[in-house]
């Protein structure tokens, strides 16, 4: 096998070369978070394989569905870029189905078995959407898909504050691993009590 080091450094390359402009928070720098969060679950985690963990964390966001791809064209374009290595097949087809399995489209992938590698990447991927950065994220998201911060109206629920009714603040008690269930806890608090501010300023409450 080649030297792993040398692959992930280049997956990360291969990764910023595609998703470096990318402006509605799934970009370079989100996957290198996602990739640091996943490697500090495994380190406690114990027993997953680092590599599998590090390559699917690096590549769980290329050619997302949100953006038109299917799982069929992430399976064909993680394929080819890993099989100029000498990977066995075995490692090639746990990332893909890591990448395919992790996305939280809307609650519907919570029903798969994921391998202990796909817990981690996906406990990383959805820490980085809670918290300060979940927060920040939501809005660079909604900003990007033209979305209003707030309809209180509630003529329609396709706007940010809304989201995290539908997603954010459910993944707390979604996390798959005691590190990541840990590591939720305080993200889910800081966003909690944000809504609680936003809330009161758009009231114009003192």
């Amino acid at each position: 096998m080649e030297n792993q080091a040398k692959i992930i450094e280049e997956t990360k390359a291969y990764v910023k070369e595609r998703l470096g402009m990318e402006g509605s928070g799934h970009d370079y720098w989100h996957v290198i978070r996602v990739y640091n969060n996943a490697l500090h679950i495994a380190d406690k985690e114990k027993e997953a394989d680092v590599f599998v963990v590090a390559l699917a964390a690096l590549l769980h966001d290329i050619a997302d569905h949100k953006f038109g791809y299917s799982d069929g064209d992430r399976q064909t374009i993680i394929t080819n870029f890993l099989s100029k290595y000498a990977l066995e097949e075995r490692i090639i087809n746990q990332v893909v189905d890591i990448a395919n399995s992790i996305s939280f489209k809307k609650g519907q992938n919570d029903s798969k078995v994921l391998s202990l590698e796909g817990q981690i990447v996906q406990d990383a991927d959805r820490l980085d959407a809670i918290g300060a950065i979940g927060i920040a994220r939501a809005f660079s998201f909604g900003g990007h898909f033209n979305r209003l911060i707030y309809d209180p109206s509630k003529e329609s629920s396709d706007d940010t504050i809304s989201h995290f009714y539908e997603k954010l603040l459910l993944l707390k008690d979604r996390m798959n691993t005691k590190t990541g269930r840990s590591l939720a806890e305080k993200r889910h608090l800081y966003m909690a009590d944000f809504l609680k501010q936003f809330y009161k300023e758009w009231q114009a409450e003192k």
